[in-house]
């Protein structure tokens, strides 16, 4: 079989594209018949299909069936839908196709209908002034719906109103608006505006119009300008900061921008800078102000030279200013001005115990208004304890009665007293002076020893101490601090006795180094007073922590005094210890425990602040006045036994026996086998729940406590900073 090639469609069955006129108004409308070349005994039946028919927009065509006939239903519009494109078919009478379906283009041809439309009703542009011709300002465009390939939307712009000027142009294609003239000055035409037109078909077919404004933009062609060449003022002297008046000027450019705001500078007449000028930022004027007081009686007239500019710089081609400078004319008029002290605080030296009448110093003011006839007086203004007379016409100062230390009206040794000096104008004026008078210390008072006496006891081959101490009246350099020394009148005092500091805090203590016999009854000793006209070591004037008293009973027990520090220490120590727990755990508030200066009982090794044998320092310092204990001591510190000693351990009896006390106790508790060993925990004796004290260890222990800052020992006093020293 032969190969077939493609079937050709017959020419009848081909629909060439139709076109039909929008806004059509004959309807219905023939467009086209379509005929198939297939004819069948009974008929051919057409139909179409697509937008328009049975698509959306509904029955703009139709087609009669039979004849194949197609109509235009409704009137068109081309900005809506430009063509259609439909499809044709044609069937037999039983329904089946004839031929194949085939195009149906129906083209809808362009009227001018629409008018041009500007993109929007005012366009805004700005140039500066003095542009050159041809500088483009802004485009005014607009739009038609038509179509764009026919003259119904070729648009044509144009200027309609402008103003006789005619300072600016328009493209009639694109509608640039620019400058079409030289000569646009902001200060005679700010804002022009401008009636623009657009037309289709090239112009001669439908228009629109819309309104365009230009702003012209200021530039500093216009220099500030004084309003007249001289100013007059005055201002009152002694004033400082006050205005004194103002200079006027005139300024073209934009108020408010910088080609209008003013700057004044002062250039001649004003070396000393007495003057400043600046500018009102609402009238753009120059304020004229004292910066530096002005004195009548030194300069009573001044004249000023003063220039004005911009802030911003003039244009090259701006004119030159015939006023840009001016003179400013200022009298000083005169006013009364207060006397003044010129060495205020005047400060003078008296001594003390000086008697009344004694010439203090002489303080007078001096008045400025030298060109005024004026009497000064002067008057007490101030005299707390009434120590002073004053001469009102000479302004001297003398004592009025002896001034003496100490005295409550006195600041650090100083007496301070406050003087009035007024002139006699009208109103008057006055000044205060400050009179500051130091008291100096004379050396009026000896010395004197604490204790007067005092009982030194020892035991054979080791020497006992007593401390000492002494005040003094005076106040430095000629109190505190002292110097302690044995009388040079008893050189053969050396061999036997030494005398030592017992700290750097002034706490001297007298040390014996030679066994003594305690006497039967203690006697003063002459020989340890010090010597009242040399230095000595600072707070030296304190009475020392433990004085003997010089009713102390015999020493039955002698011991060596100088172990006592020792002893306080180590309980200082405990006691500190114990109320820095007790604060840290708020339990100070109202315990049941007296905290105050407390020494316990630890003959069983133990106590604390809650145990309840506890008694006062006064037992140490009296004790012929307190009874011994009878109940035996507790030991609760042996893990497997509570064996109590043999026997209750006896009081001291005088302050001497102390370390006899304490060193037995040591040894009771060194030499009982059954309690742990040295540096661990002890339970020395139960003192109840809640302690707000640690039960008191070897103080060495102590120091590995990480809770533990010795530190603050040294702001109580110097008994406790050399425990600080060592323990810190």
């Amino acid at each position: 079989r032969q190969h077939e090639g493609p079937r050709r469609v017959k020419r009848a069955w081909v629909i060439p594209p139709i076109s039909v006129s929008e806004n059509h108004k004959r309807i219905p409308h023939l467009l086209v018949q379509i005929k198939s070349d297939k004819q069948q005994p009974g008929g051919v039946i057409y139909s179409i299909k697509g937008p328009g028919v049975d698509e959306e927009p509904l029955g703009i065509f139709s087609i009669d069936k039979f004849s194949g006939k197609v109509f235009l239903n409704a009137m068109l519009d081309r900005e809506e839908n430009d063509r259609f494109r439909l499809k044709a078919f044609a069937l037999d009478l039983g329904g089946m196709t004839l031929e194949d379906p085939t195009d149906l283009e129906i083209i809808v041809v362009d009227q001018n209908d629409n008018r041009p439309l500007f993109r929007q009703d005012v366009f805004t542009g700005h140039v500066v002034e003095g542009a050159e011709p041809g500088t483009c300002v802004m485009t005014a465009d607009a739009t038609d719906a038509d179509d764009p390939d026919t003259d119904n939307a070729a648009l044509r712009y144009s200027i309609l109103e402008q103003g006789a000027a005619g300072m600016f142009s328009i493209n009639a294609t694109t509608g640039e608006i620019c400058t079409a003239r030289p000569g646009l000055d902001r200060e005679t035409m700010g804002v022009y505006n401008l009636t623009v037109q657009a037309a289709d078909m090239s112009g001669d077919g439908l228009t629109t119009t819309a309104t365009a404004v230009i702003y012209l933009e200021d530039i500093n062609d216009n220099p500030p300008e004084f309003t007249k060449e001289e100013f007059s003022m005055e201002v009152e002297e002694q004033a400082a900061g006050v205005d004194v008046g103002k200079v006027f000027v005139h300024d073209k450019d934009l108020a408010g921008s910088p080609n209008w705001l003013a700057k004044f500078t002062i250039l001649e007449g004003d070396p000393e800078g007495a003057f400043a000028i600046r500018t009102d930022p609402y009238t753009n004027d120059g304020v004229l102000s004292v910066a530096k007081p002005l004195d009548h009686e030194a300069r009573d007239r001044f004249e000023l030279t003063v220039s004005v500019q911009n802030e911003q710089p003039l244009e090259p081609t701006a004119p030159a200013s015939p006023r840009a400078l001016a003179t400013v004319r200022v009298r000083v008029r005169d006013v009364n001005e207060a006397p003044v002290f010129r060495d205020n605080p005047r400060r003078v030296s008296v001594l003390e115990g000086a008697a009344p009448g004694t010439p203090v110093t002489t303080y007078t003011a001096s008045d400025p208004d030298t060109r005024q006839l004026q009497t000064l007086s002067y008057a007490l203004l101030y005299d707390p304890a009434d120590w002073l007379q004053l001469d009102p016409h000479t302004g001297t100062v003398r004592t009025k009665r002896e001034l003496l230390h100490p005295s409550a009206f006195l600041q650090g040794g100083w007496y301070i007293a406050l003087l009035l000096a007024r002139d006699d104008a009208e109103p008057p004026l006055s000044a205060t002076g400050t009179l500051s008078i130091e008291i100096l210390e004379v050396n009026d008072h000896p010395p004197v020893l604490q204790p007067p006496d005092g009982v030194v006891c020892g035991r054979p081959g080791r020497g006992g101490s007593l401390l000492l101490g002494a005040t003094d009246d005076d106040r430095p350099p000629h109190g505190a601090p002292f110097h302690y020394q044995l009388s040079p009148q008893h050189p053969q005092l050396a061999r036997n006795w030494s005398i030592t500091r017992f700290n750097g805090e002034g706490y001297p203590p007298n040390h014996f180094p030679s066994p003594l016999p305690c006497p039967a009854s203690p006697t003063p000793n002459p020989y340890l007073r010090p010597h009242a006209t040399l230095p000595a070591p600072p707070t030296a004037s304190q009475t020392p922590p433990v004085p003997p008293s010089p009713h102390a009973p015999p020493c039955p027990h002698p011991v060596p005094t100088r172990a006592l520090p020792a002893v306080l220490a180590g309980l200082g120590a405990a006691r500190v210890r114990g109320r820095r727990r007790a604060l840290r755990k708020g339990l100070l508030q109202r315990s049941r425990d007296d905290m105050r200066d407390n020494i316990l009982n630890y003959d069983e090794q133990g106590g604390g602040e809650e145990d309840q044998d506890a008694y006062d320092i006064n037992q140490l310092r009296h004790p012929e006045l307190f009874p011994p204990r009878v109940k035996p001591p507790v030991r609760r510190d042996a893990p497997l036994s509570s064996a109590t000693p043999l026997a209750p351990r006896k009081l001291p009896n005088s302050p001497s026996d102390i370390e006899d006390f304490i060193n037995e106790g040591l040894e009771a508790a060194d030499s009982d086998p059954s309690v742990p060993p040295y540096d661990t925990a002890l339970i020395y004796d139960y003192e109840g729940s809640g302690s707000v004290a640690s039960p008191l260890s070897s103080i060495v222990s102590s120091l590995t406590d990480e809770d533990q800052d010795y530190d603050y020992l040294s702001e109580w006093g110097p008994r406790f900073r050399r425990l600080a020293d060592l323990y810190g």
